[in-house]
């Protein structure tokens, strides 16, 4: 067979197959050359789910008429010249390859108008690398590209396309993603004579959020936590959904890089991690959220569609993800979660944390945590004596855990209730009526009821208290009688070797002693019973992979939960009311006390408006 130099017309076609995979495919790129050309206006007309027609107008800076064949030209653009161009990308599309693909696949025209220029020039194309000449037309500044009978000349591309209902909602999907990358710009969609969207121009945090809700649902807004932080030449910022509001699939999971949205292993690892304590099994966080940094930080031409990065330093990327969240999920308190039930939360994160810790101030009980150094390796131990009921008291609570790490004594309760009383605050969770079944406490706040589910509250109190006190002590190892061999892959080894301060601030101590094989000499007190082996395996995994791991830290934290769980007061306990408004007061100090340690909501709010729903009172 002899070597031959492919048609032109079948590089563009094998180019689409990369490029243009559905009516979403060209939605995408053209939607992403309109914010390029600085659009503030884009219209978009679909047509029997986009197999028929796609038509997208916008007001940008319009493409000159002798360089509106050249765009129809293979690895032609105006968005980079150079090497150094393509390694400080801003703009979402570079490569050149868009229109031409989608022309070679389509019957397209172009109609275009530059600012100040007196005319207006269209050119079009039915499917191959030839074009008409361009001829006038009547067009306002910015460019109109109408796609029609997409695959039209590829029958076998063409029988692939799902229903136009399918094809659509893919399309859609698209539209939003992209419309939440960019707020300023305003943006329609329509499908057939029915308008889809209608997203206006936003340019203040309100109308984002108005878009935002539109997008993902008012629900999602209701319940998210908005967020700020920059360090390290990194910056994050957007919405978090509350643990609250999880999903049963990952379907509200929008992320971007300098505004292009992006699937990304590292940051989905970093996001399930911070989540990890607060989620109940087989749930999903929801979350809109960006990321900005140096384009020279950052690879968006490691795939042909560009939905894939690679960051040039993904474990600091993974770290700052990890720990933003991590600490914006656990500064979360009661007063967050009822500002957003009642739609009154409005102030940034930093407003938030600033009015959280001066309500904390309002409250004498609202202490910091004191540390009580409990040694891990006597962890056991000293839990069992800390929640351990001195026989003569009837307050089961009492001694349970010291103050300032679980209940408080009744009289502190007592003196905080009367305190409040006195200035007329009302804490975020309120004053404690009664128990129901021994189970439940019910409580009155500013806005109507609160229920706590006293057993999974005390359990993630205590649960916290015990970590805390791990984290003060430090890890402590135990050296194994009998050294545990395992046999590893060469690149294992070598990570083992790469991070073996990582493994000795976790308590282990690992050796190599053969190119393919190490030797687990001491572990964590507190995993001595565990299959160590098995862990460090995973861990070496995530290090390979991620760069970073908190499998080891995990691991604690579940054996922890078990002891909280175990060690939390049971349902059936009768309390006074003194020892459930101090129940109350520790909720509302304890990071992340809205979820028991397996992701199972602690408490609930119930407004006056709910309240007079449920009797139909004023209807």
């Amino acid at each position: 067979m002899s070597i031959k130099q492919l048609p032109s017309h079948l590089i563009n076609q094998i180019a689409a197959g990369e490029v243009v995979e559905r009516p979403a495919s060209v939605v995408k790129e053209l939607l992403e050359n309109s914010l390029d050309a600085g659009a503030t206006q884009i219209d978009l007309e679909i047509e029997q789910g986009g197999s028929k027609r796609i038509r997208i107008r916008d007001n940008g800076c319009g493409i000159p008429k002798e360089e509106l064949s050249l765009a129809l030209s293979r690895h032609a653009t105006s968005k980079i010249t150079s090497l150094d161009d393509l390694e400080h990308v801003r703009s979402l599309g570079f490569r050149g390859e868009a229109l031409p693909s989608i022309a070679s696949v389509s019957r397209l025209t172009i109609s275009s108008r530059c600012k100040e220029a007196q005319e207006s020039w269209k050119l079009s194309g039915s499917g191959s690398d030839e074009f008409d000449a361009p001829e006038p037309t009547s067009h306002p500044q910015g460019t109109t590209i109408d796609v029609r009978d997409l695959f039209f000349n590829v029958p076998a591309r063409r029988k692939f396309l799902k229903t136009e209902k399918t094809e659509f909602r893919h399309l859609e999907d698209v539209v939003k993603k992209i419309a939440l990358s960019r707020f300023q710009t305003t943006i329609s969609l329509k499908h057939g004579a029915k308008t889809v969207l209608h997203l206006q121009e936003a340019h203040d945090r309100a109308s984002s959020e108005r878009r935002v809700a539109e997008i993902f649902g008012p629900a999602f807004m209701e319940q998210s936590l908005y967020i700020e932080y920059e360090a390290a030449d990194l910056k994050l910022w957007g919405w978090v959904g509350l643990p609250t509001f999880s999903r049963s699939q990952a379907d509200l999971q929008y992320f971007y890089v300098n505004e292009r949205i992006i699937r990304d292993r590292i940051v989905t690892h970093a996001v399930r991690q911070a989540y990890q304590d607060v989620l109940y099994h087989g749930r999903h966080p929801a979350y809109l959220l960006f990321l900005e940094l140096d384009p020279d930080k950052v690879d968006v031409n490691a795939h042909p569609t560009k939905h894939e990065v690679r960051f040039r330093e993904a474990r600091l990327v993974h770290d700052f993800l990890y720990r933003t969240l991590h600490k914006a999920l656990a500064d979360i308190r009661p007063s967050d979660n009822i500002h957003a039930e009642t739609k009154q939360n409005e102030t940034s994160a930093s407003e938030a944390s600033a009015l959280a810790k001066e309500q904390q101030n309002t409250y004498p009980f609202q202490n910091t945590q004191s540390n009580l150094h409990i040694p891990v390796n006597e962890q056991m131990a000293a839990y069992q004596q800390l929640h351990q009921a001195p026989p003569k008291q009837s307050n089961p609570f009492i001694g349970s855990i010291p103050n300032g790490a679980g209940f408080s004594s009744n009289s502190l309760a007592v003196q905080t209730e009367q305190n409040n009383e006195d200035t007329g605050e009302i804490p975020p969770l309120g004053f404690a009526l009664a128990q129901i079944h021994r189970i439940f406490i019910l409580a009155e706040n500013a806005q109507g009821l609160i229920v706590v589910d006293m057993h999974a509250a005390h359990e993630r109190i205590t649960y916290e208290y015990l970590k805390k006190s791990m984290a003060d002590d430090n890890i402590r190892s135990q050296p194994l009688l009998v050294p545990n061999s395992l046999a590893v892959s060469k690149k294992e080894a070598d990570c083992a070797m790469e991070y073996s301060d990582v493994f000795t601030q976790l308590g282990f101590s690992l050796d190599r002693l053969a190119p393919e094989k190490l030797v687990i000499r001491a572990v964590p007190s507190l995993l001595k019973s565990s299959d160590t082996a098995n862990l460090v395996r995973d861990v070496l995994s995530d290090l390979i992979q991620h760069g970073s791991s908190e499998r080891i830290q995990q691991a604690m934290n579940e054996i922890l939960s078990t002891m909280a769980c175990h060690g939390s007061v049971r349902a059936n306990h009768r309390l006074s009311v003194p020892e459930m408004n101090a129940l109350l007061r520790d909720m509302e100090r304890t990071e992340r006390s809205g979820q028991c340690n397996h992701g199972r909501p602690t408490w609930t709010q119930l407004t006056i408006e709910q309240l007079d729903k449920l009797f139909m009172r004023g209807q």
